[in-house]
């Protein structure tokens, strides 16, 4: 599928149609036709942000008509291409194979000039050579360096390897590198975020290689941009061009800084020993200094004077950083709640038994029913089995109880005594949600008539006897009990006791 909203973001970022095309993988005319529909629609990356639309909304809005998906199965041309190398193989061979494989996937196949025309052309496509304009502020090449550092636990002495992220400017081949004790996700997003604040701005793309931490697919038709790195890039303003398959050259300035920068460090620090990664990041930065400062043997000046030409041209950090987020399915529970790490936040009612999905970060809970986001919360902290609620996602029928609060009825009770005050606040204490206890609680206080106040007291005080927490069911029967009661007349011992027996096996 297309991607309009990478389509609309870099066209508002002042990218040409050409270099937008080649980032995303598709063609010109593609980018033209979308720019040229959003336009008629008047639509753009800001009302696209102010909306919060969709790919699919903005999908439906450009091309309405179009179909989802080409009903024609892609050949591998990867596969093509080293299969024809084998003595033996031709095309109409290969065509063979792909047709018997499109009946089984139930994909219709191409005719076999069409299928011999579409490898030309990728063959055509991949023996290019991009070259790259080099623009002072444009690209930051990013990257894993091949050889590790190392730390010394200090209590079994075994050694730790130390994975260093290393970044360049493309223009002025500034170097930023730091070593994390792992390389998963969460490393390569901080790396992201500590670089850019190193530079203080954030370049116009970043380049890094096509790595699972970032690139979650590496296929011939379009990169799939892991999600958290997408999300991380739109908050600092920036586009993510993941280099191409053995494509050395989209990144070259990188895979020498690497190469050259780790090399040398590597051979400066091998007398030392390192029990932190804090120590060993400490002598990377002084390190860092140095040479960046280094002057250049074959032209004037060196990196650190290069990047001062660069410095205006970044892109401002923003003021918050980015976080982290998680992705998880949670199914809506009868409640209209979802739980998330133990905690439980609502959602509209009409959501119930669905499954949507949940974006956790450290300080906010964002819930989407596909592309759509339904709502947020902050996230909340300390004990399980907190819940939050917001009152528009509650039934009309658990609404109207929202006049009343917890307050209201705890005076409402005082006017009956202590006991009938100790059964409300045991009521309400007993539901997560205070409003969920609001039912019963009406329900109690209003079973005296005129005069009856000291017959529902006698009766909370009674059905406090046998439960610290009494239900509604329990008092409406004890206080039922008592009210049949002849005024004159007091139940003997023994039927008492049978009472509180028979309540207590109910």
């Amino acid at each position: 599928m297309t991607k309009y909203r990478e389509v609309l973001r870099m066209s508002a970022g002042g990218f040409s149609q050409r270099v937008i095309a080649s980032t995303l993988s598709i063609s010109r005319n593609t980018v033209a036709s979308t720019l040229k529909r959003a336009g008629e629609q008047n639509l753009d990356w800001e009302a696209v942000e102010q909306q919060r639309l969709s790919e699919k909304d903005i999908a439906n809005l450009l091309f309405p008509d179009r179909k989802k998906e080409s009903p024609y199965q892609i050949p591998d041309f990867e596969y093509m291409a080293k299969e024809l190398k084998k003595t033996g193989v031709s095309l109409q061979m290969l065509w063979l194979e792909y047709c018997e494989g499109c009946r089984s996937s139930g994909k219709r196949p191409y005719m076999y000039s069409q299928y011999c025309e579409l490898f030309r052309r990728n063959m055509r496509k991949n023996q290019a050579t991009m070259t790259i304009p080099r623009t002072p502020g444009e690209r930051v090449e990013v990257d894993w360096a091949g050889k590790t550092g190392s730390l010394k636990d200090p209590v079994t002495g075994d050694i730790i390897p130390v994975y260093i992220f290393v970044a360049a400017m493309s223009y002025s081949q500034y170097c930023y590198a730091e070593g994390f004790l792992n390389m998963d996700l969460e490393s390569w997003i901080d790396a992201h975020i500590h670089l850019f604040e190193f530079l203080g701005g954030v370049p116009k793309t970043v380049v890094p290689d096509n790595l699972k931490t970032g690139v979650t697919k590496v296929f011939w038709v379009e990169p799939e941009i892991q999600k958290n790195y997408q999300e991380m890039a739109e908050h600092y303003n920036t586009f993510i061009m993941p280099a191409r398959v053995k494509r050395p050259r989209d990144k070259s300035v990188a895979e020498g800084a690497v190469g050259k920068f780790a090399n040398t460090l590597l051979g400066k620090v091998r007398n030392q020993t390192f029990f932190t990664v804090e120590e060993f990041n400490e002598t990377l930065i002084n390190y860092l200094d140095s040479y960046n400062s280094h002057q250049f043997q074959k032209k004037l000046g060196s990196r650190a004077t290069l990047f001062a030409e660069e410095i205006d041209l970044l892109t401002p950090l923003p003021k918050q950083r980015y976080e982290l987020a998680t992705w998880r399915t949670a199914t809506v529970q009868p409640n209209y709640h979802v739980a998330v790490h133990k905690m439980f936040y609502s959602v509209p009612f009409q959501y119930i038994s669905k499954k949507l999905q949940v974006k956790t970060t450290r300080s906010m809970v964002e819930i989407y029913d596909g592309d759509t986001r339904i709502c947020s919360h902050l996230r909340l902290e300390g004990r399980s089995g907190q819940y939050r609620t917001r009152p528009e996602h509650m039934p009309d029928k658990h609404q109207k109880y929202l006049q009343w609060d917890e307050k209201r009825f705890m005076n409402w009770a005082a006017q009956y005594g202590p006991s009938t005050e100790a059964v409300i606040r045991a009521l309400l204490a007993s539901h997560a949600i205070p409003q969920h206890g609001f039912r019963g609680c009406l329900a109690i206080l209003k079973l005296p008539g005129k005069h009856e106040g000291a017959i529902l007291e006698q009766a909370c005080a009674k059905a406090l006897t046998l439960s610290q927490r009494p239900s509604y069911k329990v008092v409406k029967r004890i206080y039922k009990t008592i009210k049949e009661q002849p005024a004159t007349e007091s139940a003997h011992p023994s039927e008492a006791h049978a009472f509180i027996r028979n309540l207590g096996k109910e």
